[in-house]
């Protein structure tokens, strides 16, 4: 990095984002934004940018202090309506604090946001090793385009949680062995292994919800209860943690809606969690003298406490911080590892596409009931589908499909909008109704280059996807796809469609309905 420490630590600390930038070798910049989010107006200034992707500070907030987590979010959203590829940094009036907020958005996959706290008392050292990444060096200007600097971007606010993951696992695994040590009265060495994960990730669950107090409004309610067990009946004296609480914690408590007074004493005040992790599991029922020693709860709550715990996707300044998308990588690695025991975890790509393609639609169908006006064949909300076709189209399918074509591809047949900017020596094979199909067609098994092709694409599977593109947007354009359904049947981009229908559709009924839909 071509800024010294101490150079870096004062642009940070004297809030200097331009000349910080400037130093990085981005390019200088001049626009002013606004943002509307619940009648408070938020104001936005650029520092810098390099090819189309800005860096914004957020310079003005009614208040004088930063949004919150969620408003934040929504800030981002109004910024992204005018400038997709962007980063923000939130400032308080003060100069106290500033957040680094990154969207990073990548093709069949929700939004994840990246965020840097810092504190003007703190060293800036984790945003050195952020924007270190993050320098543009004079002969790598004709080299770069928009695609690199995102992804340099990304990678650089994204290394810490994957960092944080890897690192988290490697621990899991060997708190996983030490744990199963400790476990008492399961003869069988896989039906111990499965009730040792199985334990560790109630608690991990558990730890979730407790830091954000939802367990008898106390953020270390399971190490308060040990202490309060071992107190009161010695430790693994008679009854330990493990029986005398834990099981009724899991399968009187969280496991199950019941409550009475003695009950409400013992564990306090907690919620039931209807989703089958804590009910009474197999195991549990085949070997009814489980033992487990106070000892190896102490050992997983001293390792659980060296992180912290987010239900949201926040990544903060720490290093150590724990979201649910590490669970879900643990259950990858973890699980997939025995797929010879029949156990399988299915994947976030997999079961975000189940969830979006079940959820939106029955969003949309129950919404025409009480609202058919909005699905109208003229309605705004099928214009905006028409208007913008490739909006809605994935970028992986739209992947090098105009290169070449003139401006007047609309009046194009679709075999010439296929053959645009194709080599020769390929495009000789798109007639099927000449002779000698397949030797005019030996060039098509052959890998195309990127500019063509996604990753391991050959030019048939390219020749393929062209076609697919452009069979869909002009359907689209001919306004032919008027259901929500149409867009599983079309592979389309049912979760932006949603979105946009929330936040643009102009009939305040639509929305009100969306918001009294069952399960919304």
């Amino acid at each position: 990095m071509s800024i010294p420490r101490t150079n870096f630590e004062g642009y940070i600390k004297q809030f200097k984002f331009r000349e910080l930038f400037n130093e990085l070798g981005w390019d200088y910049v001049v626009k002013r934004e606004s943002v509307a989010i619940n009648e408070e107006i938020y104001e936005f200034e650029a520092v810098a940018q390099k090819r189309d992707f800005l860096i914004f500070i957020c310079t003005r907030q009614n208040n004088g202090k930063i949004p919150d987590s969620a408003t934040r979010k929504k800030i981002d959203r109004g910024i992204t309506k005018r400038y997709f590829e962007h980063l923000i940094i939130f400032i308080d009036s003060y100069k106290n604090t500033q957040i680094w907020q990154l969207s990073i958005k990548e093709p069949n996959k929700p939004i994840v946001t990246r965020e840097t706290t810092y504190h003007v008392h703190q060293t800036p050292e984790l945003l050195y090793q952020r924007l270190r990444g993050l320098l543009f060096s004079l002969d790598e200007e004709n080299k770069i385009g928009l695609v690199d600097v995102k992804q340099r971007v990304s990678e650089s606010f994204n290394t810490n949680a994957e960092r944080v993951t890897r690192q988290f696992y490697d621990r899991f695994k060997n708190e996983h062995r030490a744990f199963l040590g400790f476990i008492k009265g399961i003869s069988n060495v896989v039906d111990r292994e499965w009730y040792a994960s199985l334990m560790l990730n109630r608690l991990m669950f558990i730890y979730f919800i407790q830091k954000k107090g939802f367990l008898d409004n106390d953020r270390d309610y399971l190490r308060n209860k040990l202490k309060s067990i071992q107190q009161r009946k010695g430790k693994n004296k008679f009854y330990s943690f493990y029986r005398d609480f834990l099981l009724v914690l899991f399968h009187k408590g969280l496991g199950s809606p019941e409550r009475d007074e003695q009950l409400l004493t013992e564990i306090g005040k907690v919620p039931y969690l209807n989703g089958g992790l804590f009910d009474i599991h197999h195991v549990e029922k085949k070997y009814e003298e489980i033992q487990i020693d106070d000892d190896a709860f102490e050992k997983v709550f001293d390792f659980f406490e060296q992180y912290e715990w987010h239900l949201d996707t926040r990544v903060t300044a720490t290093g150590r911080d724990i979201n649910p998308d590490v669970i879900g990588y643990i259950f990858e690695k973890y699980i997939n590892d025995r797929a010879a025991m029949g156990a399988y975890y299915t994947k976030e790509d997999i079961t975000h596409y189940i969830g979006k393609n079940c959820i939106i639609p029955y969003l949309f169908q129950e919404s025409k009931k009480d609202c058919a006006n909005a699905f109208r064949e003229d309605s705004s909300l099928w214009k905006m589908l028409k208007d913008n076709p490739d909006r809605y189209i994935y970028d992986a399918v739209k992947h090098g499909v105009e290169l070449g074509l003139p401006e007047n591809w609309k009046d194009l047949t679709l075999n010439e909008k296929i053959g645009a900017a194709v080599p020769n020596e390929i495009l000789i094979g798109i007639d099927t109704e000449k002779p000698d199909l397949l030797e005019r067609r030996k060039k098509w098994n052959t890998p195309a280059p990127p500019e063509f092709a996604l990753p391991t694409e050959i030019w048939r599977e390219v020749i393929e996807r062209r076609k697919r593109y452009w069979e869909i947007r002009e359907k689209i354009e001919r306004g032919e796809i008027q259901d929500i359904n149409d867009f599983i049947t079309n592979n389309l981009d049912i979760q932006q469609f949603a979105q946009d229908a929330v936040e643009q559709y102009e009939g305040s009924d639509f929305i009100r309905t969306w918001q009294k839909t069952p399960g919304f």
